[in-house]
């Protein structure tokens, strides 16, 4: 099976949030089988074009009952990622500061800390992204040695909520059906389907996986995009656990 598309799927990050409180925590552990390697083993094996992946992880700093706190902290960590690019942006209601890493050819890295200035305590959280289009043997490696382990006890105070993301597509020479796409794709991951948006040329299915440990609500721990421009054209695939967190 060989594909190829664009998908428009993009989920808000006020859902994000929502979904993080049910989630709870968890954090990625070292030497592991970390889900991204999953997700691009079951592309492999399908044959699907990698075009786009992501790696988010955030926490709710709730022990940061202050403005100054929260500043303390991004100063800790202005200390320990030097090298950064590093912005501030303030509104009335909040302000955000975001740190890019130094370019690299295989992947971006970026930090944000988000806090109101309004609240007592402050309503404060950081967010850390992986990102990039290209899965290789350094990739791997970043993540399932020292380095992904390094990145996550220097940023995070506690465990963060961790949500992995593939975006892909098929080749437009194959002209499959969306569902029949699906269910293969559900196969492959050992998947039970939960509930499903159906339409004539998209298809968003949420799933619970045998291959990932973490759930949300009703032991959703998968969810797949798909999307058809019609015969001939190409098919892109977004798949997430627990949910997708890449806008396409």
């Amino acid at each position: 099976m060989k594909r190829n598309k664009k998908i428009l799927f993009s989920i808000s990050m006020m859902m994000i949030v929502g979904l993080m409180a049910l989630l709870g925590s968890r954090l990625t552990e070292a030497g592991g089988d970390v889900d991204l390697m999953k997700i691009a083993s079951v592309f492999q094996t399908e044959d699907i074009l990698l075009e786009e992946w992501s790696f988010y992880a955030r926490e709710h700093l709730v022990d940061l009952n202050t403005e100054k706190e929260v500043q303390e902290y991004v100063k800790e960590l202005q200390q320990k990622f030097p090298d950064w690019d590093w912005s501030t942006s303030e509104t009335s209601d909040k302000w955000e500061v975001t740190a890019v890493s130094p370019t690299s050819k295989h992947h971006t890295e970026m930090l944000q800390v988000m806090a109101t200035h309004t609240k007592q305590p402050v309503n404060a959280y950081i967010v850390y992204k992986v990102s990039g289009d290209e899965w290789n043997k350094e990739m791997e490696s970043f993540f399932i040695e020292e380095p992904i382990k390094t990145r996550l006890s220097d940023i995070f105070r506690g465990n963060p909520t961790i949500f992995s993301s593939m975006k892909g597509s098929i080749s437009d020479k194959m002209d499959m059906a969306i569902p029949t796409v699906a269910r293969d794709l559900l196969k492959s991951f050992k998947a039970k389907e939960i509930e499903a948006l159906k339409e004539d040329t998209f298809m968003s299915v949420s799933a619970n996986s045998a291959v990932f440990s973490d759930s949300i609500a009703q032991d959703m721990n998968l969810q797949i995009g798909i999307r058809s421009e019609g015969l001939g054209a190409k098919t892109t695939i977004v798949v997430g656990t627990p949910i997708i967190t890449i806008e396409y």
